[in-house]
């Protein structure tokens, strides 16, 4: 019985290790003082709700923005248009911020050899964890394990067992060949083979020099972002999986002083599990054998940036459920920002909406352009122009630059004064003559033409 009791509360501890980053859809707001754990905010969560509820939306928004920054034929770029695949239920796997959470459940299921599921993930999750806690082992994932005990943890893992690692009975090079032979026994790799091509050409992105011709210097920044944008359209397993794994081998190589893996020796053993395809011959594979490994290598040495949304995906999905003006690529979002305007500034450090609806304009904001336009723009018929333009949308109370040219209200303005002098000396007299200044009807010359009328 007390047996049973100790087991209860591994199982317990080991399901209460959940990532972080997610909200937690089973707390509640409150004090912190019942142990529940808080709820952190998830800069994706827009990203997310966007592709629960509207999957086909988010679908072409991500792929557009991949084949802004790699070019792909029609038939790799079909490839990435593939469904994800169904439950049994018919409904696409993972719902809306179940994400992390399915760790906490523990099913009985064959692991090894069979299709990705959560819970093959929530078993081999134990060992991940193990690993995470022996990262300085040397040689961790390059020296092989022991084959019995091995086989023995490969079927306790199959059955649906929590491990007692603490018992001693397995070692970290034990458990790191397992996981490495649970990648391998899958279908397909864990990046899918429908990705590959997408894969090798970003491996390609590289730096242009002031002639706009390409170096060899690759494109990090580029290349991070095609990441960002193509391991959304992973299955949610395989995502879900790669995340954990990337981070354990990110945190192996922070300590290669002691363990002697480097993010290049880890990525030779990782990479014919996790990128190389199933099916393709040998001297294809040979060509492209150097740009997958090194694929591998930076993911895992970006592996902390690569699954955020990017900025203008996120402000996306954030002003499409706020019913404003959409922001579709990354392009669209530093047009928000050209020229450092401060209400911009202002919208986007607060998380208000720019809204660029006529009714939501503000007097503020007109005063903002007004002034920005004045003192950051070079005197030119241009810069004339927008500011008439400027005059005529402002209500009487938003003030236009005095140093501008006169603009439609000024001419309104004299033409008014003129009147009001006219009607005070000349009445009503419909003799007036209204296009000269000095010339006056009869008997009223001296009365026009004293300075000081």
């Amino acid at each position: 019985m007390a047996a049973e009791k100790d087991t209860d509360v591994n199982k317990q501890n080991r399901r209460g290790t959940v990532c972080n980053v997610v909200i937690s859809q089973e707390s509640e707001t409150g004090g912190s003082g019942d142990g529940r754990q808080p709820i952190i905010f998830n800069p994706d969560f827009f990203v997310e709700k966007l592709r629960h509820e509207r999957p086909e939306a988010f679908t072409e928004l991500v792929l557009s923005n991949i084949t802004r920054l790699i070019d792909l034929p029609g038939a790799e770029f079909s490839q990435l248009l593939d469904e994800e695949p169904k439950t049994p239920n018919g409904t696409a796997a993972g719902g809306f911020f179940r994400s992390f959470n399915f760790l906490k459940r523990k099913d009985k299921c064959v692991v090894f050899g069979m299709p990705l599921t959560e819970e093959g993930i929530a078993q081999i999750y134990q060992l991940i964890v193990y690993l995470s806690k022996n990262l300085h082992v040397e040689g961790l994932f390059r020296v092989p394990g022991n084959s019995l005990r091995q086989q023995t943890l490969r079927e306790q893992l199959n059955s649906g067992a929590d491990i007692d690692f603490s018992s001693g009975d397995f070692h970290p090079n034990d458990v790191a060949t397992l996981l490495k032979s649970f990648l391998g026994e899958l279908p397909e790799p864990l990046l899918t083979q429908r990705h590959l091509h997408a894969h090798l050409k970003i491996t390609e992105l590289s730096l242009f020099d002031d002639q706009g011709n390409k170096t060899s210097l690759p494109d990090k920044e580029r290349q991070i972002e095609a990441l960002q944008l193509l391991l959304m359209l992973l299955p949610t397993a395989n995502r879900a999986l790669l995340k954990l794994l990337l981070d354990l081998l990110y945190h192996t190589a922070k300590q290669q002083d002691k363990n002697k893996m480097s993010a290049h020796n880890l990525a030779l053993m990782f990479a014919p599990h996790v990128i190389w395809p199933k099916n393709m011959n040998a001297s294809d594979l040979q060509e492209n054998l150097k740009k997958l490994n090194s694929g591998m290598a930076f993911l895992i040495k970006h592996s902390q940036k690569i699954f955020r949304a990017p900025a203008y995906l996120r402000e996306h999905a954030r002003l499409q459920f706020a019913n404003t003006r959409m922001i579709h690529s990354k392009d669209d979002l530093e047009l928000l920002s050209v020229g450092g305007s401060p209400f911009v500034s202002a919208c986007k450090r607060s998380g208000a909406p720019v809204s660029l609806d006529p009714d939501s304009h503000t007097e503020e904001a007109l005063r903002e352009l007004c002034r920005h336009v004045t003192d950051h723009m070079p005197n030119s018929a241009k810069k004339k122009k927008l500011i008439r333009q400027l005059g005529k949308q402002s209500s009487p109370s938003t003030p236009v630059s005095e140093s501008t040219t006169p603009t439609s209200k000024k001419h309104a303005r004299s033409r008014s004064f003129g009147g009001l002098i006219k009607k005070k000396v000349l009445g009503s007299q419909p003799g007036a003559d209204r296009r000269g200044r000095h010339v006056s009807p009869p008997g009223k010359e001296n009365i026009i033409r004293d300075p000081a009328s």
